[in-house]
């Protein structure tokens, strides 16, 4: 078991090295149509001969059932047993799927993450939460299954897009709110321009492997890195149900920081002064994210379905100033719904 993920040019040697051991009888590869086109020939060749890709559609819309049971029916075709090893080649929506895939087959087979985006590489591979969609809901389904290990190629970055490489971003800028303020303000004042990405990956894994060590099963201290995800997801739940709205992972969650960072002043955490950093920081990286008020009410109530709920209480994680997040806050889904309404009035 790999003790801390592997970042930098290395990785990929180092992945080579744990396919090659005895133990391990076939290796699968799980990519997307994109991964499988742009990353998957810089792979291969780190990659047994006889190994096995299986290919499943790009976009969240995919990260259901139907798609699992793609995947669990070419790791039976091909006869893998529980010694096999699944090396979940992509973004969020890979290393999420690809590891609940894995922990269910056999009643659970290794599996290693090798993530390709910004997000992933901060967070999706990182802290051992698989899961994927149910009826429009994000991770409604899932299980806390630790990879054998995380392989991180910065390289891997230079395939995306601006665009997704700002959704990983987001996560990055939540680690730095809700533990490193010294961090947030020498960022805040470079911005999104940046020349060497392994820095700052290295200090988001640091950052999300420290807590997630001290809560492995997110009962208490973990929370804390939901920070921005009860109303953002709310909010990616409600617009991607709609068509031909679509909305990034880190575009929703950037969104949420805005509005739980407000709910925090309401509620005497968090300065004024310390809200217009934040919200002056992310709208010079995001675009408002558009909806119009008469939605506010129905994207609150999604929060109802949030997994750190207690019965019908919202538990939301706010800043007690910035670097410092407290979690099981209760809100109501009124304040939520006020949080949305405060957002949208911003920049019009």
């Amino acid at each position: 078991m790999q003790d801390t993920p592997a970042i930098g040019p290395h990785a990929l040697i180092e992945l080579a090295d744990l396919l090659r051991q005895p133990a391990v009888s076939q290796v699968f590869v799980l990519a997307d149509a994109n991964t499988i086109r742009l990353c998957y020939p810089r792979l291969r060749e780190f990659l047994p001969d006889n190994h096995v890709t299986i290919e499943i559609p790009d976009g969240e819309e995919y990260k259901v059932l139907s798609t699992c049971e793609t995947v669990w029916e070419a790791l039976t075709e091909a006869r893998a047993d529980r010694f096999a090893v699944l090396v979940n080649l992509g973004g969020g929506v890979v290393t999420d799927l690809g590891g609940f895939c894995a922990a269910l087959y056999k009643r659970g087979i290794r599996f290693v993450q090798v993530p390709t985006t910004l997000l992933a590489q901060v967070d999706a591979s990182v802290g051992g939460k698989t899961g994927i969609d149910f009826q429009n809901f994000k991770n409604q389904l899932g299980v806390f299954q630790t990879p054998a290990a995380v392989f991180i190629e910065p390289r891997f970055l230079n395939t995306l897009d601006p665009r997704q490489l700002k959704s990983g971003y987001a996560e990055v800028v939540k680690h730095w709110l809700i533990a490193d303020a010294a961090a947030f303000e020498h960022h805040r004042r470079t911005g999104f321009f940046v020349d060497e990405w392994g820095p700052i990956i290295h200090e988001s894994v640091v950052t999300k492997e420290r807590i997630v060590a001290a809560d492995p099963l997110e009962s208490g201290l973990r929370k804390v890195l939901n920070f921005g995800h009860t109303v953002g997801h709310a909010l990616e739940s409600y617009l991607l149900s709609q068509p031909g709205r679509e909305i990034l992972h880190g575009e929703a969650v950037a969104a949420g920081m805005i509005c739980e960072s407000w709910l925090s002043v309401q509620k005497g955490l968090l300065s004024e002064e310390e809200l217009d950093k934040i919200e002056t920081f992310l709208f010079s990286v995001f675009e408002k994210v558009q909806f119009v008020t008469l939605e506010t009410d129905a994207i609150a109530e999604l929060a109802l379905q949030d997994k750190k709920n207690t019965g019908s209480v919202i538990n939301c994680t706010l800043l007690e100033g910035i670097g410092n997040a407290i979690y099981d806050q209760p809100v109501t889904v009124d304040e939520i719904a006020s949080s949305l309404r405060y957002y949208h009035r911003l920049l019009s």
